[in-house]
């Protein structure tokens, strides 16, 4: 990370997340809001995020909803997802030097498989909404 990469102190009540897997490290950092109820996320938008426009990335973007709801999925099951399909909607841009705040729930779950949506969003205007279909890994707990 360079100097023109200075992250902010994130919103109040989200910690830094560590242990997300090496896409997630390198892609992030990524924050959290601890607790049982909804997965809420983060992330600064660094220059590094950008597209050639200084607009946050298409993929970053479906990156981090990948992760939120798949975080979502987990904190409503205890058990991990993989994806087996992500639905998203472009709906407004985000700049460099925002925070992109996203929130997540699960919808419905079976033996095998669990659905969540959610979104990301900057100030007031959703930037994001997406959902996705999840292979559930494991045993159930």
């Amino acid at each position: 990370m360079s100097a023109d990469d200075a992250i902010p102190p994130p919103p109040e009540g989200f910690v830094r997340s560590e242990g997300r897997g090496q896409f997630s490290t390198h892609n992030g950092p990524y924050f959290h809001k601890p607790g049982d109820e909804a997965a809420e996320q983060a992330f600064f938008a660094l220059s590094r995020h950008a597209n050639g426009l200084g607009l946050v990335h298409g993929g970053m973007l479906s990156a981090f909803m990948d992760g939120l709801l798949a975080s979502a999925v987990y904190k409503g099951v205890r058990r991990t997802g993989l994806t087996i399909h992500l639905s998203i909607d472009f709906l407004h841009m985000a700049r460099v030097g925002e925070w992109v705040m996203g929130e997540a729930r699960m919808t419905r779950a079976t033996r095998d498989v669990a659905f969540a949506e959610g979104r990301a969003y900057v100030g007031g205007h959703d930037v994001v909404r997406a959902s996705g279909i999840f292979k559930l890994m494991g045993r159930e707990r």
